[in-house]
């Protein structure tokens, strides 16, 4: 934990790791996006769903896929597939309490778009916490774990990877923050023993209530 007291640049990834999985917001957002590749790729749901899990190892992202394979607009599928209710979420005045008192820049970096994660961010609570959105769209629609992605959105914020902690709910876009230098928390039910991952996180809240402890000294 020592290496968070010299941290000024908090980086936090939107669905499921400031919002956990059990919520179930992604599951709106999984059908809308199958429904689009039905429509593009012109084949049945059960096709267009195994397309769409492919794409999303493979490229990254599904949105990455369609441009890849088919050339879409991106504007327009972001607008479509983030077109959902958000009643599943609750506040969490203790969680946008704890993000308050960290010391330095905090912002979110997030797959989706900055639109949909200001949503996401009212009805949580938290939109008062952080000094910056940055979506797929700041990227040039290039996803994590591009390096690419962080390279470009990084950029334009100006952080220094050496002050700054990535906190992320997939593994695998947690390589480049680290190889970048930055402190790597994995939050996810469970713990992964992999190199490039520091912390892992089974609850966002109480981890932060420890990082705090020695972000203050």
């Amino acid at each position: 934990m020592d290496r968070f007291a010299r941290l000024r640049t908090w980086v936090f990834d939107l669905d499921n790791t400031l919002y956990p999985p059990a919520m179930r917001l992604f599951d709106q957002i999984e059908v809308k996006m199958t429904d689009f590749v039905m429509r593009t790729a012109g084949v049945a749901r059960e096709e267009a769903d195994r397309l769409r899990k492919h794409w999303w190892a493979e490229h990254g992202t599904t949105l990455a896929g369609l441009m890849h394979h088919h050339r879409v607009d991106p504007e327009g599928y972001l607008h479509e597939v983030h077109d959902i209710s958000f009643e599943a979420l609750a506040p969490d005045p203790h969680l946008a309490e704890l993000i308050a008192q960290l010391p330095g820049r905090r912002i979110v970096y997030t797959n989706g778009s900055a639109p949909y994660a200001t949503q996401v961010l009212r009805a949580r609570g938290l939109e008062k916490c952080f000094d910056a959105i940055y979506g797929v769209e700041h990227a040039g629609y290039a996803p994590k774990p591009q390096r690419t992605a962080f390279d470009r959105v990084f950029a334009q914020d100006g952080l220094d990877p050496g002050q700054a902690a990535m906190f992320e709910d997939d593994p695998r876009n947690l390589r480049v923050p680290h190889a970048l230098g930055m402190t790597t928390v994995h939050v996810a039910p469970a713990r992964l023993e992999v190199d490039h991952i520091h912390h892992h996180a089974d609850n966002l809240n109480g981890f932060l209530s420890d990082v705090l402890r020695y972000a203050r000294h």
